[in-house]
């Protein structure tokens, strides 16, 4: 039996690799817990007592900021496809900057809130403000696990473990940071629009 033929008598029955079909699961759960609380913040709303203000516009940079990483998590790996492992490299950390400039909008944009006297929580919190904060904040969580999946596929590429015979970790990465990306922009524009 041929080499390649004993690999494929070790595909999985689902024809999907166990780690592309863990990530699948994991972005299911996510999208769970993402459709309970914003469920959640529609049933609060229409209870009453609850203050309406208008989101800063540091939010609209921040997503900016996260749609120009899914342009270079992509390059990554388009680069991947062609070998081309030092635009990998370069494309890859760029996402990750960019990733780590998201957060730091996004806590900035949390002292701006503060300011605007828009608590998460105390005698002074708002129900909208601490949906706020929990709805960024748990994206924010699933963005740093994001940030350290890119860096390990930044670490395998720096040991040539990234290329055109090897895309199942830089396709694992560049799927859940869209994921990520998209999720954002979701939840951007539910609280744009229910704020």
């Amino acid at each position: 039996m041929h080499s390649s033929e004993a690999l494929n008598t070790k595909q999985p029955a689902t024809g999907i690799h166990p780690l592309r079909f863990v990530l699948v699961l994991m972005m299911v759960s996510i999208f769970m817990i993402f459709a309970a609380y914003t469920s959640a913040y529609i049933v609060r709303r229409n209870e009453g007592n609850w203050l309406e203000f208008n989101l800063p516009f540091g939010f609209l940079i921040t997503t900016l900021i996260l749609a120009a990483s899914s342009v270079t998590v992509q390059w990554a790996w388009f680069a991947a496809r062609k070998d081309e492992l030092k635009q990998v490299r370069t494309a890859l950390i760029l996402t990750t900057v960019l990733g780590i400039a998201f957060l730091i909008g996004q806590w900035e944009l949390w002292g701006v809130l503060v300011g605007q006297r828009i608590f998460f929580a105390g005698t002074d919190a708002n129900p909208s403000g601490s949906f706020l904060y929990v709805l960024t904040g748990v994206h924010a969580f699933h963005l740093v696990t994001g940030l350290i999946f890119l860096l390990i596929v930044l670490r395998k590429s720096f040991n040539y473990q990234v290329h055109s015979r090897q895309m199942l970790s830089i396709g694992n990465v560049t799927i859940y940071w869209h994921y990520l990306g998209a999720l954002w922009l979701y939840l951007y524009l539910f609280l744009l629009l229910n704020h």
